[in-house]
């Protein structure tokens, strides 16, 4: 799967929430400026062509739809990061969390249940 950029991802999310729309609609939920239809819909095509998005069509207007949920783009998306960032290493995402975001007390009891809960489906 490829990684997409930034404004495609952009696009993605707003696919993945209505999931269907006209170019005209997701003009609509981008924020101010809104770019032109022209570059929204460039952008819409280059995400169908890698095959992330699916149209139908309507006579000459086409309503677009994902095809990759999001999901999968999210599980593959947090890979890239951990590989680019963390070295692949889960041990440097929470202490980078820990270190960086200033994680609360409440945060960490919850991933302190959630560790003892995947412990308990090992056994």
């Amino acid at each position: 799967m490829e990684t997409l950029t930034r404004k495609e991802e952009e696009i993605m999310q707003i696919l993945w929430n209505l999931r269907e729309a006209f170019v005209k609609e997701i003009i609509s939920n981008l924020p101010e400026p809104k770019p032109p239809y022209n570059t929204v819909s460039s952008v819409v095509r280059i995400l169908e062509k890698k095959g992330f998005v699916g149209h139908k069509a309507y006579g000459k207007t086409y309503m677009y739809f994902p095809l990759i949920e999001k999901k999968a783009y999210r599980k593959h998306a947090f890979k890239n990061l951990m590989k680019s960032y963390f070295e692949g290493s889960y041990k440097n995402v929470i202490s980078y969390l820990i270190k960086e975001e200033e994680l609360s007390e409440k945060d960490l009891a919850e991933l302190n249940e959630l560790k003892e809960i995947l412990k308990s489906k090992e056994r």
